[in-house]
């Protein structure tokens, strides 16, 4: 990692930009370089090398796979996703949880829409969830895993960190990387909020549209890159949720 100077900027990446993965049980969405799909000048932003957009429908999923030296965040947005790794956790994942593995050393781990099994027959929902990888601090750490729901309230009209590694910040959960953080908000129409200031902010509109200060609006699946900025106002045109990263350093070249 690195904390090198950057010069100001920001950079608007359109939802229908992004790189597709479309299977019959997978509507995937990537803002980078994921996969077979492989762009050498998008391959992050500051410490995140992941955001991926992701519908799976009743049923299927991604079978047990293996991870290493990632810190991995799920936050669902619609329906149920069923977790299980090699470590012996397992847990339900749905709105307003947030889940963290950190894969470390090595690990497994299978991620499924089992609606279906959990909830009966006629709740066949397909679920709708973000995930977004960052780099620890570290290499070859032990393997981990935490969850811990939010009450909706936190989230309404103002950013809560939802996974931080930073010394100074109260966090619904502990990421290792203590340069960086992640801040979760539900806006209603008209709602504002102001971004931190940091040198890299990734900010993402999973859900609903929004405005952004000096840049007009964001619609549903629109990211922004800013380098050495912030302070912007975001505020919600319709009802919407803004997923923004705050990050002090870089991935070294």
């Amino acid at each position: 990692m690195s904390t090198v100077t950057v010069t100001p900027g920001i950079d608007i990446r359109r939802a229908d930009d992004r790189y597709k993965t479309r299977i019959g049980w997978l509507d995937s969405k990537h803002s980078f370089s994921f996969g077979r799909h492989h762009d050498s000048r998008n391959t992050h932003h500051g410490l995140l090398l992941v955001n991926n957009d992701d519908i799976v429908t009743p049923g299927m999923g991604f079978d047990t796979h293996p991870h290493q030296d990632m810190e991995i965040i799920t936050w669902v947005l619609r329906g149920s996703l069923v977790h299980q790794d090699s470590e012996g956790h397992s847990g339900v994942i749905y709105p307003g949880l947030a889940q963290r593995m950190s894969a470390g050393k090595g690990i497994l781990h299978s991620e499924k829409n089992d609606s279906w099994r959990l909830e009966g027959a006629k709740h066949q929902d397909p679920v709708h969830f973000v995930q977004m990888w960052v780099v620890p601090d570290e290499t070859r750490i032990a393997p981990g895993y935490e969850q811990l729901e939010l009450d909706d309230s936190l989230l309404r009209g103002r950013l809560a960190t939802v996974a931080s590694g930073m010394p100074d910040h109260d966090a619904a959960i502990r990421i290792k990387n203590k340069y960086a953080a992640l801040h979760v908000a539900r806006l209603e129409p008209g709602d504002s909020v102001e971004l931190p200031e940091a040198p890299f902010l990734h900010l993402f509109v999973p859900r609903g549209s929004v405005t952004l200060e000096g840049a007009g609006a964001l619609a549903e699946g629109d990211a922004v890159r800013f380098t050495a900025t912030g302070g912007q106002r975001v505020t919600a045109i319709d009802p919407a949720e803004i997923l923004v990263w705050e990050m002090h350093a870089t991935i070294a070249a």
